[in-house]
């Protein structure tokens, strides 16, 4: 499939290739941000807006107070925030002094801390105090010497900043009593930093610029090693392929980007934060995606223009009374990634806001999407696009050779966004690569002939009933658009008569919905060794933060 049959279908004004060469890293785009928009705001969290003025002359004190700490060049520093305004802050102050960030999930259990910390050999953490006790658990087996210690209000001005400290802390009992001796506080580096002045290394696009931890939902998490290059060409193929969706309708002024998504996941990361930097937008940060009923409250308060987020997002928004009375003639954007958007969430989002979601997809691996549905899209596709630009796919087979045309295969990527490998991890990297610099993403799909990609599923997830392949993604689709199924997910069980057997986990809308009812439905729907042989009722299913569904716990509980 070298011959991109897919260009052809790209809509108007989509380039082929990305030009990666405008920029030398990613601390010259910002800072041309910080000079074109100096007076625009560019970050707003729970009410409290700053400006590219105010990030630069942040994250230049910042990163000052870092470097005077005796970190040396690409020394790693971790990031373990949510969305939250000290992030943006922290990451240009991290890029700009010459180190590397390493994004944490402030979510995370000593453990899985412990891991990423002691695996990028991290020197200095920036965490919210909230996550400080997790830290506190792990710290005397690991390399870090520096921490700031950030809180909710430390951006918010005084009183207000004053306010919210107290409910967080006292009222809401939201930060677990620590002890970190030697911590400085976030404000306390900055007005240090303020007195001191940032070297300016020089930074190229071969540098490595961020650390993205892959999920760890199999195996042990590893680091993708990012270089700048890699995240412009991600961020620059991005916008290029986002314009013609922006220009279906007239921006009111200034572009404003919904970040309900975690900034510390590389969509997020990209398709959010760095997006909003390059476009001069405002970024609409919002810290608990999960209180539904707050996220409705303050997307009521901007203009709805560019939505990234994931199908369970879509779904519990869709199902809010208050989200439908929102204000939606702006919305021009609509972006599904992170995992499968169902086509019934599509469905009910498009009926809402008039709005399709486009579905891309991409990896940790990939500095996010590498593949996606034109901007331009009217109806939910049911696959995850074309190629975007400068992006090569092929799909290969068990030994790693090309499918027949029409066949599902393993989808290998190259091009400029694909990582430089696993931070510190040879023989992983080797594994994941093909000879040719192709990146194997363990993903099964299909491509048709104009280059459009369906995800059949991931390759270790697929279920073996007497021989035949079964894929969880198309049976819980087809439960996913019971009306009665709030949400559901699949695994394969040992099974002593057909090697494995289906089990089915379903979150109820109707709680007269029974298993006989859902068997009945799906004998409909599936063929036989597709039919769950099993199904559990569950009060909600395991999700990371950022809204994928862990089979593998699921899998564990089960015994699979």
């Amino acid at each position: 499939m070298n011959n991109s049959p897919w260009l052809q279908y790209y809509p108007a004004g989509v380039p082929a290739t990305i030009d990666v060469s405008q920029y030398s890293s990613i601390v010259a785009l910002l800072e041309q941000s910080f000079s074109l928009y100096r007076a625009r705001r560019a970050y707003v969290c729970m009410d409290k807006a700053i400006t590219y003025g105010d990030i630069d002359t942040l994250s230049n004190a910042l990163g000052a107070w870092l470097q005077s700490r005796g970190l040396q060049r690409n020394d790693r520093v971790a990031l373990m925030l949510p969305n939250v305004l000290q992030y943006p802050v922290a990451v240009a102050a991290i890029l700009r002094a010459g180190f590397i960030v390493v994004n944490i999930n402030p979510l995370y259990t000593p453990r899985e801390l412990e891991h990423q910390l002691r695996d990028a050999d991290v020197q200095a953490i920036v965490i919210l105090e909230n996550f400080a006790s997790t830290l506190e658990k792990v710290l005397e087996h690991l390399p870090v010497k520096h921490i700031v210690l950030a809180s909710m209000g430390d951006m918010l001005g005084t009183i207000k900043g004053g306010i919210v400290n107290y409910l967080v802390r006292k009222r809401k009992k939201m930060v677990p009593a620590y002890a970190l001796p030697g911590a400085v506080r976030f404000n306390d580096a900055l007005k240090l930093g303020r007195t001191l002045q940032l070297r300016r290394p020089d930074i190229k696009a071969d540098d490595v610029a961020v650390l993205q931890y892959t999920g760890g939902t199999t195996g042990v998490s590893k680091g993708a090693t990012l270089l700048h290059s890699c995240i412009l060409a991600n961020l620059l193929s991005t916008q290029a392929w986002m314009q013609p969706g922006l220009e279906r309708k007239p921006i009111d002024g200034q572009l404003t980007l919904i970040c309900a998504l975690p900034l510390y996941h590389v969509f997020a990361f990209v398709t959010c934060g760095l997006l909003g930097m390059r476009t001069g937008g405002l970024v609409v940060l919002i810290p608990n995606p999960r209180d539904i009923a707050a996220t409705v409250k303050t997307l009521s308060k901007y203009p709805l223009q560019f939505f990234p987020a994931v199908n369970t997002l879509f779904n519990a928004l869709a199902d809010n009374a208050e989200f439908a009375k929102l204000d939606f003639s702006q919305l021009s954007m609509t972006i599904g990634g992170g995992t499968s958007v169902h086509e019934s969430v599509a469905r009910k989002w498009l009926a809402i806001t008039g709005c399709t979601i486009v579905e891309g997809y991409g990896l940790s691996e990939t500095a996010s999407a590498v593949i996606c549905n034109p901007a331009t899209l009217l109806k939910y596709s049911g696959s995850i696009g074309l190629p975007m630009p400068g992006v090569e796919v092929r799909l290969l087979d068990d030994d790693g050779l090309d499918v027949a045309a029409g066949a599902a295969g393993e989808i290998a990527l190259r091009g400029p966004q694909v990582m430089q490998g696993y931070w510190q991890r040879p023989q992983e990297t080797a594994d994941a690569m093909t000879p040719d610099g192709y990146f194997k993403t363990g993903d099964v799909g299909t491509i048709d002939q104009r280059g459009f990609i369906k995800i059949v599923d991931r390759k270790k997830d697929m279920i073996l009933v007497s021989g035949f392949n079964v894929y969880p993604n198309e049976i819980e689709e087809v439960v996913g658009a019971h009306p009665d199924v709030l949400e559901c997910a699949v695994i394969g069980l040992p099974d002593p008569h057909s090697g494995e057997a289906v089990k089915l986990f379903v979150v109820k809308r109707n709680p007269a919905l029974t298993a006989e009812a859902l068997k009945e439905y799906c004998s409909h729907q599936l063929t036989g060794y597709k039919r769950p042989k099993q199904i559990e009722f569950i009060g909600e299913l395991p999700k990371t933060n950022v809204g994928k569904i862990l089979r593998r716990q699921l899998r564990d509980r089960n015994g699979g």
